[in-house]
């Protein structure tokens, strides 16, 4: 039940962000907000205040902001309605429905910096065959204290900096063992693409031991750090619809919904506060990177809309947008059902089978 009550707060606060978002951004423009829906379906509570209704649904799985006049056959020219106002500041308020998730997903990331978060420790808890890590005469339990020059005192470190070494024939890497330090140089490897590099990536063939330790940063370095994993996460993520779209990465293993999402939450829940401040970081992130995607029905898809009609100096008819629109939420709906068949295939898929044999 925690882990359902989490689950359900989560994905309600990343909602709240993102339509808060539009909301502020049209009352700041002058545009009258009819009502502002967390949820569909059933209405649970609902309050008016100052014309614009307030309502809390029983599906809470999305949520929209009706403003006056954003649908063009409702539009009667009056001055408070959102097709009344010029495209930059309608572009205003589709756009900043995702920035504030972005906005969230780094200021989770800084909290996640700030107040801890469990790391495994430099040391060696296993060495592999046919890489360098071995043959250098790295052993179990050894601590990787440096790697050419530069200290490593937690694996992310040492991970860090092998993705700087796509290049390198080898590394100098310092060990600590038995109170004294050792500097070896170890060959580097290569393993399947990696990809945070979409590429092969460079290896030393050592993993981690079970050691962990809580890795605090000052406040400073937080928000640097909270700016920087948003950048790299960012990339990532358009790097992967790429390969998506090409075929370097197959869309069954890559995208994941509201019943992945739920599985996720549960291991977070138990892992602590940092792990639920990090899903809900990379959630919020996610929700607004593929928010700006130009696809219809999406927010980038309104955005891409409003610069056609920029640059034609008119809109779409409303016949045209509609047939676009209703191409993209079909579209939607059958990638929405693929990928719930999915996540439960994944990770419910042993059980099912268990069940019927």
């Amino acid at each position: 039940m925690l882990s359902l009550a989490m689950f359900v707060i989560l994905l309600g606060v990343l909602i709240f962000v993102h339509e808060l978002g539009h909301f502020l951004t049209a009352k700041r423009a002058g545009v009258r907000v009819e009502r502002f829906s967390l949820g569909f379906g059933p209405i649970l509570l609902s309050r008016t205040v100052n014309g614009t209704c307030y309502s809390l649904c029983a599906v809470p799985l999305g949520g929209f902001v009706k403003m006056a006049g954003d649908v063009a056959e409702e539009f009667k020219g009056n001055k408070d309605e959102y097709y009344a106002q010029p495209v930059f500041k309608r572009a205003l308020i589709v756009f900043c429905g995702p920035l504030m998730n972005y906005i969230t997903g780094i200021l989770c990331f800084i909290l996640v910096f700030w107040i801890g978060y469990p790391s495994f420790s430099g040391k060696v808890g296993q060495v592999l065959d046919g890489y360098g890590a071995k043959e250098a005469g790295i052993a179990v339990g050894d601590v990787i204290v440096s790697i050419d020059g530069q200290k490593t005192p937690y694996w992310e470190d040492i991970q860090r900096m092998m993705r700087l070494k796509q290049s390198a024939k080898s590394v100098r890497v310092a060990v600590a063992r038995g109170g004294s330090e050792l500097l070896l140089d170890v060959q580097v490897g290569r393993r399947p693409a990696d990809l945070s590099a979409g590429k092969a990536a460079a290896f030393l063939g050592v993993s981690p031991s079970e050691e962990t330790t809580v890795l605090k940063r000052g406040f400073i370095e937080s928000v640097r750090q909270g700016f920087l994993r948003s950048a790299e996460l960012t990339v990532f993520t358009y790097k992967a619809f790429w390969w998506m779209i090409t075929g370097k990465l197959s869309l069954r293993d890559s995208v994941t919904g509201p019943v992945g999402i739920f599985v996720i939450t549960s291991k977070a829940v138990s892992a602590g506060v940092s792990a639920v401040l990090s899903l809900a970081a990379v959630l919020s992130l996610s929700l607004a990177i593929f928010n700006l995607l130009p696809f219809p029905v999406l927010d980038g898809g309104h955005l891409a809309f409003l610069l056609l009609e920029k640059f034609r100096g008119r809109p779409l008819s409303n016949r045209a947008e509609g047939i676009v629109g209703n191409i993209g939420m079909y579209t939607l709906i059958v990638m929405a059902v693929f990928v719930t068949y999915n996540d439960i295939l994944r990770f419910f898929g042993d059980r099912i089978r268990h069940i019927f044999h």
